[in-house]
């Protein structure tokens, strides 16, 4: 783990910003920018927002890659992996949620099919700057979280764990709760999307 933080930290924010490009555009790595923004914080918890601002940027770009090579190409894509079986059922999911699809794995830290949705979204021609609202809106809360735990790691990352448990609870319970209000509120006022 010492050898990790010390690449880590050579490689500073240009790295981390390199690890969320690659991420973004769906270049399978371990634990993608979670687990390092979570490692580069403790190890320098004074360029926590620095950070998040490198991963949030980084992952822009990299679902921008995504999302563009699927605007071009994407109606094929579909046609050909996702219609059938579970890559059908993301696109049905997406018809009828539209970029709801994309907010709530983009916030929610657990995996979750995030690129077939943005795929998704570049194939059947959803606005580019609706999407950027949606990614970014989404991001910058996550991002921001994750830095700001890995900032409190950094002494003592027991003691702090178990002094911000309620902490933890009360905001996982309240992002469970808006996402659900999301998707009941897009599932009343959004129209099917026509594929």
């Amino acid at each position: 783990m010492k050898h990790f933080l010390a690449v880590l930290s050579a490689l500073g924010l240009p790295g981390l910003f390199l690890m969320a490009i690659i991420d973004g555009a769906g270049v399978p790595n371990p634990s993608g920018p979670d687990v390092i923004l979570l490692l580069y914080t403790s190890h320098r918890p004074d360029h926590w927002w620095q950070a998040a601002l490198c991963a949030v940027t980084g992952s822009l770009i990299g679902s921008l890659v995504l999302f563009e090579i699927a605007r071009r190409g994407g109606r094929k894509y579909l046609e050909d992996h996702l219609s059938t079986g579970r890559g059908k059922k993301f696109r049905d999911w997406f018809r009828h949620y539209g970029l709801v699809t994309v907010f709530i794995p983009a916030l929610v830290p657990i995996p979750m099919p995030l690129k077939a949705f943005e795929i998704c979204a570049g194939a059947l021609g959803v606005s580019r700057a609706a999407f950027v609202i949606t990614f970014v809106g989404a991001r910058i809360p996550r991002y921001l979280a994750l830095c700001w735990l890995g900032r409190g790691l950094h002494e003592e990352p027991i003691k702090f764990l178990k002094a911000n448990s309620f902490n933890f609870l009360w905001i996982a319970l309240a992002t469970l709760a808006f996402c659900v209000i999301l998707v009941k509120v897009s599932d009343r006022y959004r129209k099917p999307r026509e594929i």
